[in-house]
């Protein structure tokens, strides 16, 4: 008869007590904290947009009064008729000019970046990463520090204070085309691409039959990108040009503030003509933010 020994057993150590309503502090304390940065940052933001809303509507007592929150004192249909008359009507002139840089600007610049980024992600050709390092570096310099050397250029080709001076550089962006080839990669498959080969499509033809049209979502976010950077655009166009009638709008609305300080009548027409400069932007976001949001989320899920 054999005997059967057993090991021990390890001594259980007491379990700590489990207090209700201990852990959940922390996470109210963080969501608490998470909510206030969140509010605060709201109110950092629109702010200033109410204020140019409220001053927007107001005369000029108004406005050198700070009287702004009461109902007196308004006329915004006589601030916008002063806008559009003053200067000859110079400010319909420049936001005209803004439109076409922009808009025509961030079409022609989107198609171009993700061109040039499909081009980089879908074939081969000598030297691809080294010059594609060459656009990464490039995203990396500031804009102010390219518009004397661009400035150099304009001159040379006899540019300078015309429209193409400031059309030209707007439509090479460095990052839509890092953004182009981010976007080739998430969304045309190479799979497809061979099926249009056998199918007898050239490159061209697969490109704008095929192609371009996977790649809606990044066309469309490189476009916002591009019209927020054209439009917002100053100080190039205040190198490049001296005819006010060439102004974009940001750098028209500058030379009435630079000269309110004397005629105080410009105060309230820049603050109406600021309003108005911002709505283009509004309607572009809103028109197109669920292409944006798509391309925003390209390759977050592969």
């Amino acid at each position: 008869m054999s005997a059967t020994t057993t090991a021990p057993e390890a001594p259980r150590l007491p379990s700590a007590p489990v207090t209700r309503g201990g852990p959940p502090r922390p996470r109210l304390l963080g969501r608490a904290v998470v909510n206030l940065v969140v509010g605060v940052s709201v109110l950092y933001t629109l702010l200033p947009v109410l204020w140019l809303v409220l001053a927007a509507g107001k005369n000029r007592d108004a406005l050198f009064s700070s009287d702004l929150l009461s109902l007196g004192n308004f006329s915004l249909v006589q601030n916008l008729k002063d806008l559009f008359a003053m200067d000859g009507g110079l400010y319909g002139r420049w936001y005209a000019n803004s439109l076409l840089y922009a808009v025509v600007g961030a079409a022609l610049g989107a198609l171009i970046s993700i061109a040039c980024g499909y081009a980089f992600d879908k074939y081969r050709f000598p030297h691809k990463e080294k010059l594609f390092g060459l656009v990464l570096a490039a995203v990396m310099v500031p804009q102010t520090v390219l518009a004397l050397p661009l400035y150099l250029m304009a001159s040379a080709a006899g540019l300078v204070n015309t429209f193409w001076a400031v059309f030209i550089p707007v439509l090479f962006n460095p990052f839509g085309v890092y953004l182009g080839r981010i976007f080739s990669q998430g969304y045309v498959p190479d799979e497809v691409l061979e099926a249009a080969r056998v199918d007898g499509a050239g490159e061209l033809t697969t490109y704008v039959r095929v192609s371009l049209r996977m790649l809606g979502p990044g066309l469309v976010t490189v476009f916002l990108f591009q019209l927020t950077a054209i439009w917002n655009n100053f100080f190039l166009p205040m190198v490049m040009l001296s005819d006010q009638d060439l102004y974009p709008v940001s750098l028209g609305l500058f030379t009435w503030n630079s000269s309110a300080s004397v005629s105080p009548e410009y105060y309230p027409v820049v603050i109406m003509g600021s309003l108005l400069a911002v709505l283009p932007l509004i309607l572009a976001f809103a028109l197109l933010q669920r292409f944006w949001k798509s391309g925003l989320t390209a390759g977050s899920v592969k």
